[in-house]
């Protein structure tokens, strides 16, 4: 008996579960299929809809002046923009001079002008001793016996020219060993050779680096001192992106020193492409400026604000772009009060200013100031204050 009731109930329970199994497919079956249908209605409505131009608005002239809209008209026209920029100042490379000599030697006496210090034209910087120079100062001194000995002696006028050429490449040697002109001025007077050769700063400046100490031993072409005559200088400053298509060989710019007010004026260099720099994926612009009383020093870092002259183009300010990330538009009136939204294409930017390259023409009235506030009234007026199309305001 006590089988007999287990069995049934046994069967019960797989009868049971059959039929909820057979329920719960067909559920899902017809789950499925709604939601399919509602996926596929969904979607053809936002295909539809992508073609679908905004409705207009209307906001009265008491309701712009409530919540600080702004409207005017835009226009074509050339500007003028300042693009700031970050540089750095450089040396200009044909102020540059760097002190060598064509000899091997050792230093003997060395002045008290070190790394930083501002030097005059002939200044005695160092003196050097080469056994190899006393060949070459002789021979300077027979030269200029020669020379004088044909002016003084009536010989013709190829034989002056001859013994001028001598004097010219004993001349030439010895500027070559670093001796200064001045040094071999006081050997042409004296008629002496000196003990040591002087080595004397090339032009006014400022010593960029200095590698001498006394004792030391140089070889042929070994730099002893760097000179820079600070009285101009170079900016060097990135440009990224399109503003580089904007920059003009020669156009004006100011540079900015921290803690100075008044800014010092500069130049692009003209005739000079700017470089590129792919580290930092930048073009780097060139700027001359002069530098008086030397406050710009290499390696300064300064603001340079650059003038660029901008082609005729549509300019609006930026608060009247509204900009989702996918697509940006103004609000257009189309009549006293009504306003549309309208989908646009922008350039170039400076400033609080942004280039419209398409969607609006010169004479369109505009909402430049309040902009998001029209979208928010755009998204809460009820549909039955919105048209289609412009209607007469109130």
């Amino acid at each position: 008996m006590k089988r007999a009731t287990l069995g049934l109930l046994l069967l019960g329970v797989l009868a049971a579960g059959f039929i909820a199994g057979a329920w719960y497919n067909q559920r899902e079956r017809v789950s499925a299929a709604a939601l399919r249908e509602d996926v596929d209605v969904h979607a053809h409505a936002g295909h539809a809809g992508a073609d679908v131009v905004h409705p207009s608005i209307n906001i009265d002239a008491e309701r712009q002046q409530l919540i600080g809209v702004r409207v005017a008209a835009v226009e074509k026209r050339a500007r003028t923009e300042r693009l700031r920029l970050y540089g750095r100042v450089v040396p200009d490379e044909t102020r540059v001079y760097t002190i060598d000599v064509g000899i091997d030697g050792f230093i003997r006496d060395v002045s008290r002008v070190t790394t930083g210090s501002h030097v005059r034209k002939d200044e005695w910087l160092a003196t050097f001793s080469a056994p190899e120079a006393r060949s070459a100062i002789q021979g300077y001194l027979v030269t200029l016996d020669v020379l004088e000995r044909a002016r003084t002696g009536g010989d013709s006028a190829t034989a002056i020219d001859l013994a001028t050429a001598g004097v010219q490449q004993s001349t030439d040697r010895l500027l070559t060993l670093g001796m200064s002109k001045e040094q071999m001025e006081e050997i042409a007077r004296t008629r002496q050779v000196p003990a040591n050769i002087r080595i004397a700063a090339p032009e006014d400046g400022f010593v960029l680096a200095r590698t001498v100490s006394t004792g030391q031993k140089f070889e042929r072409g070994d730099e002893l001192y760097r000179i820079a005559d600070l009285r101009r200088v170079w900016i060097v400053a990135d440009v990224f992106g399109r503003d580089a298509d904007y920059v003009n060989a020669g156009a004006g710019a100011e540079v900015f020193v921290a803690g100075r007010a008044r800014p010092f004026p500069a130049r692009v260099s003209p005739e000079v492409l700017p470089q590129f720099d792919s580290a930092r994926q930048a073009l780097q612009l060139r700027l001359e400026a002069d530098n008086p009383g030397y406050l710009l020093r290499p390696d300064m870092f300064v603001d340079v604000d650059l003038l660029l002259r901008l082609p005729p183009a549509i300019v609006v300010p930026v608060d009247a772009v509204l900009d989702t990330g996918l697509a940006r538009s103004v609000f257009v009136e189309s009549r006293n009060g009504v306003f549309e939204r309208r989908e646009v294409e922008t350039g170039w930017r400076f400033a609080q200013q942004v280039e419209i390259v398409k969607g609006l023409a010169a004479g369109d009235r505009i909402v430049v100031s309040g902009t998001f506030l029209v979208d928010s009234e755009s998204r809460m007026q009820p549909a039955n204050l919105r048209t289609d199309e412009p209607t007469n305001p109130r």
